[in-house]
């Protein structure tokens, strides 16, 4: 890929790590600041209050996907990409100065509630704005390696906050940290983003929606109107997001709590095995990506959810037994190497299916849906299971969740040589081509 491409690719990336470092944050200081917004209790209600409010911010980003959607397949990429870091930078200073339970009572917990809507507002437009526009800005055939580093973008957010976490954990005492340090990274995410709004400002913007010839009318682009006509690749795209969100989030946002709360790992090295397995994690994404621009995106899906669906259980099993940090940090990395056929090439799958007029709304409502209902739940369902006292429940529940998607997989269309302008246009082939183009179930 060229000078051009790889610079618009390092903005849309720089922004999409920002955005995840504040919405990862609040999972991994959790533990911290559960007590500070709710009274004396049970730690796992507490955490369940915190993990409930964090799902809330999850049911907003079908809000999210489709405001910020409409704006980038009407205003474009770089306008959604400029305002949702908006509201993430809005949001992340609302957490920072939130009064706790003692000052105003439950006060403090309404204030974090709104900025976890703010936030969901925000990472629901920002994951499809930054899919779609790395997707389109990415040279022929080197799809699958350049939105890869959406992924790379938001482990890398979370490794920053973990690994900020890691710091504060060795020069401050547990007792700081639950009075007032878990405040600083939020106030780390508020200035990050104000920084990315500068470099979003004047970013460019991608060459296939400038010169967009799809058939989608000005008037309809990023309606719901227009997304019904693409129904059934909207069901794919809720389909095969389904396996791949939650396991994600079981092995990253879940992860730090569960191997602290069940395994019985103190804080620390629970937090060390997550950011030493999310560094190798990362590094997978690009290689991943390429190898799917090689021998096409259904083989790494397919992987994803067959490992996915047979080793969730012996794994998370084994987890809960694992005493130290090798074998806690062996399986996790396991977990995610599996996960990586899934996430390092889902932001483009999702963007090959729709036609450009309404391709950041088509990715953006049915993966926040998806999201709300599988991601953004899985941890309140885990300790949902563990407060049942059932716990192995909720690994049964991630493994089945892949077999779902797993049958989705198995039988869609590769989408490796789709033509991004010609989407949607099976009247109009690209040459050389066969004219079905989007891939069904």
């Amino acid at each position: 890929m060229g000078r051009e491409h790889w610079k618009k690719i390092w903005v849309g990336s720089a922004g999409n790590m920002v955005e995840w470092f504040d919405w990862f944050v609040y999972a991994s200081f959790a533990t911290y600041f559960a007590g500070a917004f709710f009274p004396e209790g049970n730690e796992t209600a507490k955490l369940m209050n915190t993990a409930g409010i964090f799902a809330v911010g999850f049911f907003m980003r079908p809000v999210g996907g489709w405001l910020l959607g409409r704006v980038g397949d009407r205003r474009g990429r770089k306008a959604a990409l400029t305002l949702t870091v908006t509201l993430m930078s809005a949001s992340a200073l609302l957490i920072a100065v939130a009064p706790t339970y003692s000052v105003a009572g439950y006060g403090g917990a309404a204030v974090l509630l709104v900025a976890r809507l703010l936030q969901g507002l925000s990472v629901g437009g920002e994951y499809a704005a930054s899919a779609t526009y790395l997707t389109e800005a990415s040279a022929p055939g080197r799809r699958g390696l350049a939105s890869s580093f959406q992924y790379v973008s938001m482990t890398v957010g979370q490794i920053f906050g973990l690994g900020l976490l890691i710091v504060l954990q060795r020069t401050m005492s547990d007792e700081a940290l639950h009075s007032w340090g878990w405040r600083i990274p939020f106030i780390i995410g508020a200035l990050g983003a104000a920084v990315v709004f500068y470099l979003r400002r004047n970013m460019l913007e991608t060459e296939v929606y400038e010169e967009s010839g799809d058939d989608t009318p000005d008037t309809e682009k990023g309606t719901i109107r227009a997304l019904m006509a693409h129904r059934r690749e909207a069901f794919l795209v809720v389909a095969l997001t389904m396996g791949g969100t939650v396991a994600y989030y079981t092995y990253t946002t879940y992860l730090t709590k569960y191997l602290s709360n069940t395994a019985g790992l103190p804080k620390e090295t629970a937090t060390l095995v997550s950011f030493c397995a999310l560094i190798v994690f990362a590094c997978l994404q690009p290689l991943a990506g390429a190898l799917s621009d090689r021998i096409g995106r259904r083989p790494l899906l397919i992987t994803f959810a067959v490992g996915s669906t047979l080793l969730t259980v012996p794994i998370m099993t084994l987890l809960q037994r694992a005493g130290s940090f090798w074998p806690a940090f062996g399986l996790s990395l396991l977990a995610l190497v599996v996960i990586t056929g899934y996430t390092s090439i889902n932001a483009c799958v999702k963007a090959e299916l729709f036609p450009t007029g309404v391709r950041a709304l088509g990715v953006a409502l049915p993966y926040a849906v998806a999201n709300a209902l599988f991601g953004g739940t899985a941890e309140y369902v885990a300790l949902w299971f563990k407060d049942r006292g059932i716990e192995s429940g909720f690994y049964w529940y991630v493994a089945g969740c892949a077999a779902v998607s797993l049958i989705v997989y198995l039988t869609m269309r590769e989408t490796r040589d789709i033509d991004l302008n010609r989407v949607g246009r099976a009247d109009r082939p690209a040459a050389g081509r066969k004219e079905a183009t989007t891939p069904v179930v």
